[in-house]
């Protein structure tokens, strides 16, 4: 909406006028004094016109602002919008994890590691299928009475014969920790040995196409960053808890797309590993560190570190 575009102006013009500032360039003065000039005024102390020149530039927008909010001065603006400023120099400030990879990409390409063939991204006029749901599996109507075991082994049946599938049937509450963590933390990376390559990552996004499905999506960073939205996910899980409450299971499966230049054992390394940093295992301080991780990638923590996420990957512990 147009008002909240006038907000996030209005609010990032108060930050400007309230914290534009200018180094004191010491002109004229012998070094050993700029120096210690300098560091006297490492504060970044405003100097009248630079205050009065930020003003000028947004006071029509300013007093517009003030008169909307019934402020009296800038002054009692800035006290009201105080949260506000602060959370979005907050947003200004955050890391993008993906650009911070970059350097670990750098790092093994002059390693002399081979870089995976991309793949083409999919067509933006490409129309959009329908998502699947249970019931284009298992007919609800002829399952609703039958055990859970029994129910299992038509799951199971039904991918038999057919290749690079994963198949699983979760517990309820295996899943549900899964679930809330996918809710709170809906994209992360997960890295992938590989004999020649070293080490390739991936990238996972959570999607939640309708109330009793669940989409995990694959898809390697290098083309993830290459093709951005219109990227072509390898792999692709799907989550069905239509009868999670009846019979304590969600049902599981998922593809490796037939051009991926991915193997299923990889594949299904991946999906262990997703497992494991998405705590759907018992609770241990292996896994509290993995959630930590999630958490830090989400919010853009400067701690975030893709060495610890390779590390605890690969680490026995669980």
């Amino acid at each position: 909406m147009n008002s909240g575009g006038n907000e996030n102006m209005s609010y990032r013009s108060l930050y400007i006028s309230k914290n534009f500032n200018l180094f004191n360039r010491c002109v004229g003065l012998p070094i050993q004094y700029r120096n210690a000039v300098a560091l006297d005024n490492i504060r970044f102390v405003q100097t009248k016109a630079a205050k009065e020149d930020v003003l000028n530039r947004y006071k029509e927008k300013l007093e517009k602002k003030m008169k909307e909010e019934g402020a009296e001065s800038i002054e009692k603006l800035q006290e009201k919008y105080k949260d506000k400023i602060e959370k979005t120099k907050i947003e200004l400030n955050r890391m993008d994890p993906l650009t911070d990879l970059e350097e670990y990409e750098r790092k093994a390409t002059k390693n002399g590691h081979k870089v995976t063939k991309l793949r083409s991204p999919r067509s933006p006029e490409a129309p959009v299928k329908p998502y699947k749901v249970l019931d284009d599996f298992l007919k609800l109507e002829k399952i609703k009475d039958l055990s859970p075991d029994q129910v299992e082994f038509l799951w199971r049946a039904r991918f038999q014969e057919k290749e690079n599938v994963l198949v699983a049937v979760i517990p309820r509450d295996i899943y549900q920790k899964l679930y809330t963590n996918a809710r709170e933390n809906p994209s992360f990376i997960l890295p992938l040995p590989k004999e020649e390559e070293g080490v390739e990552i991936h990238f996972i996004q959570w999607a939640f196409p309708g109330p009793n499905t669940t989409h995990c999506m694959f898809t390697s960073l290098a083309e993830y960053k290459l093709h951005k939205e219109y990227a072509k996910p390898h792999t692709t899980l799907m989550f069905h808890h239509d009868i999670s409450d009846d019979k304590d299971i969600v049902l599981m499966n998922g593809a490796v797309e037939q051009d991926a230049n991915i193997t299923l054992p990889e594949t299904q390394l991946l999906v262990m590993n997703l497992q494991r940093f998405y705590g759907a295992l018992a609770e241990s301080p292996a896994s509290i560190r993995r959630l930590q991780l999630l958490k830090d990638f989400t919010s853009g923590n400067e701690n975030f570190s893709l060495d610890v996420v390779i590390q605890e990957a690969q680490s026995l512990e669980n």
